[in-house]
C-alpha cells in the first residue's frame, strides 16, 4: 500500500492537477491588493508563532469577532500519534477555527496515510489532505517541510476564513 501513496503523489504533483476543486485553499496572488484592502485585512489580531523543531510558522491572528478560546495538542483523526500544538478561536455563535502543526511526518509517504478517508490534494505544490468530520468539521493539512505539516479546521461558516488564514501563514517567523 506504502508505494502505490508514493506513486500517486509523484503523478499527482507532478501533473499539477492535484489542488483541483473542493474545499483547497488558494494561495495569495503576486500583487498585493491595493491600500483600501489591507486596512480591512480579513485576517488580522494577535498573530501566534507555531513550532515543531527549528520550523517556525507564524499564524496570523483571526478577526472579530472571533476571540481566541484556548489551544489543542491532539488530533482524534491522525492515524497515529504524533506531536500537536495549535490555538483555536470561537465566536458567540459557536463558529471555530483552529490552526495548528503536526511535529514528526518526514516523508510525503507517511503524510499520504496519516488520516483515513480523507482526499489527497496539494498546496503550494506539497501534498495535502481534506477531510470533513462527522459533526462537519472541515479539515485541511499540508505538509510544509520534512517534520512539519500545518492543520487548519473551521465550521462551516469559517470556510472563507479558512481560506484566507492557510495562504497567511508564513514559515521562518520569530
Amino acid at each position: 500500500m506504502r508505494r502505490p501513496a508514493a506513486v500517486f503523489i509523484t503523478f499527482a504533483l507532478a501533473a499539477g492537477t492535484a489542488g483541483c476543486g473542493g474545499d483547497t485553499p488558494r494561495p495569495p496572488s503576486a500583487t498585493p491588493p491595493p491600500a483600501s484592502e489591507q486596512a480591512s485585512d480579513p485576517v488580522a489580531g494577535k498573530p501566534v508563532t507555531l513550532a515543531c523543531g527549528s520550523t517556525r510558522l507564524k499564524v496570523p491572528g483571526a478577526p472579530p469577532p472571533l476571540a481566541r478560546s484556548g489551544s489543542f495538542g491532539r488530533l482524534d483523526a491522525l492515524a497515529r500519534r504524533l506531536k500537536v500544538r495549535g490555538v483555536t478561536w470561537r465566536d458567540d455563535e459557536g463558529e471555530l477555527l483552529r490552526v495548528g502543526v503536526v511535529c514528526g511526518v518526514r516523508t510525503a509517504e507517511q503524510f499520504a496515510t496519516l488520516v483515513a478517508r480523507s482526499t489527497l490534494t496539494a498546496y503550494r505544490g506539497k501534498p495535502a489532505l481534506r477531510w470533513t468530520t462527522r459533526g462537519g468539521l472541515r479539515n485541511f493539512m499540508w505538509l510544509e517541510s520534512p517534520g512539519t505539516a500545518v492543520y487548519l479546521a473551521a465550521t462551516p461558516g469559517m470556510t472563507a476564513q479558512l481560506r484566507q488564514t492557510a495562504a497567511a501563514i508564513r514559515e521562518g517567523a520569530s
